[in-house]
């Protein structure tokens, strides 16, 4: 019945507003949505082709190294992608999130030869923007990835101790206060990170500041290696 439904209602892709019953149409989604670059495999930030100097990590992440030890993005947080990330996380685009999952998806397993994680958990809102908002992007993502991947996940590992401001309207020096001792670790989760590789679910990575912060407090109660998976990555301005 729901797939008869379905098929009598109305649907457009979500980029070029083609009739059709996919939220991404086949065309959209070869032209910006199955484009892979070569990135650095810590940050994830374009590395050009033909000048990665024998390394796979970018000049900033030699010379200043995160706390997490890979992440992987699926895209650029670019047009039209970006209208993809505001649709979902301000307009309730909730259909978008299984969309994002299966790139994110894809772009992982890419990857041959890097381990997946041993859980995967997101990236917490605060109570107050939970409320307003009635979800997290975050895990509506990490949920089919999870899935995909078959991997568990632990929705509740990670908790606000605080709320913070929106990083993206921050000057990139009042990122790394606004997030400074802002997750703990949930207290009946500590013996299910020691030791283990932990992933870092997300929709959009910026400067990493928010991923870092995570990462730090991660290894400080023992997780051997943290992982970013993020549907878009901003570029440097």
């Amino acid at each position: 019945m729901f797939a008869q439904l379905s098929a009598l209602l109305p649907s457009a892709c979500a980029l070029c507003g083609e009739h059709g019953k996919l939220v991404v149409c086949a065309a959209c989604h070869a032209a910006f949505l199955n484009v892979r670059l070569t990135r650095c495999m810590q940050c994830a930030l374009p590395l050009p082709r033909e000048d990665t100097g024998g390394s796979s990590r970018c000049g900033a992440c030699l010379t200043d190294t995160p706390a997490f030890d890979h992440t992987v993005a699926a895209c650029n947080y670019a047009a039209p992608l970006d209208q993809l990330v505001l649709n979902l996380k301000f307009a309730h685009h909730l259909a978008l999130a299984p969309v994002f999952s299966a790139v994110l998806r894809d772009a992982i397993l890419e990857q041959r030869g890097t381990p997946l994680p041993d859980l995967l958990t997101m990236v917490p809102l605060g109570q107050n923007r939970l409320a307003e908002r009635g979800f997290n992007q975050a895990l509506e993502i990490a949920r089919p990835l999870a899935r995909h991947l078959g991997i568990s996940l632990e929705p509740l590992l990670l908790n606000r101790s605080r709320e913070t401001a929106q990083q993206s309207g921050l000057h990139p020096d009042d990122r790394q206060k606004n997030v400074r001792n802002a997750f703990m670790l949930a207290p009946a989760m500590l013996d299910r990170i020691k030791g283990r590789h932990i992933g870092i679910v997300d929709d959009v990575m910026t400067t990493g500041t928010t991923l870092n912060e995570i990462a730090a407090m991660l290894k400080r109660f023992g997780a051997a290696r943290v992982s970013n998976y993020v549907f878009a990555r901003t570029l440097p301005h």
